[in-house]
Formats: C-alpha cells, structure tokens, sequence
C-alpha cells in the first residue's frame, strides 16, 4: 500500500498545491512567502487525502470480504 500512496501523492500533492498557489494568487498575494507558504501548507494537506484514498483504493482492490 505503500507504493500505491507513493505514486497518489505525486498525483495528489500537485493538484492540491496548485491550487492553493492559485488560491493566493487570486487573492492578489504576490509575495514570494505568500506563494511559498501555500505550496507548503498544500503539500502538508495532502498527506491525509492521499492516506484516505489509498486506503480506500487498496482495499477495494482486494475484493468483497468474506462473510
């Protein structure tokens, strides 16, 4: 599962960065922390949207359980 939540944060990670520097950007931010600090504070949020969607990938992926 670890590989698996390896290659989602890669995925999940630049998405939800992106859009938090767009965010800022959008606001009119244009300070080089602003930028940077929403970077940061999306590459931290994405740590537990990739646990979740791992876990739930992963398991789905083994199939029903038995009764």
């Amino acid at each position: 599962m670890l590989r698996l939540a390896a290659v989602l944060y890669i995925l999940v990670a630049s998405a939800v960065a992106g859009a938090a520097v767009i965010a800022v950007l959008t606001l009119d931010l244009r300070q080089g922390w602003h930028i940077a600090a929403a970077f940061g504070a999306g590459l931290v949020v994405s740590v537990p949207v990739t646990a979740v969607l791992a876990r739930r990938i992963y398991n789905a992926l083994q199939g029903p359980k038995p009764v």
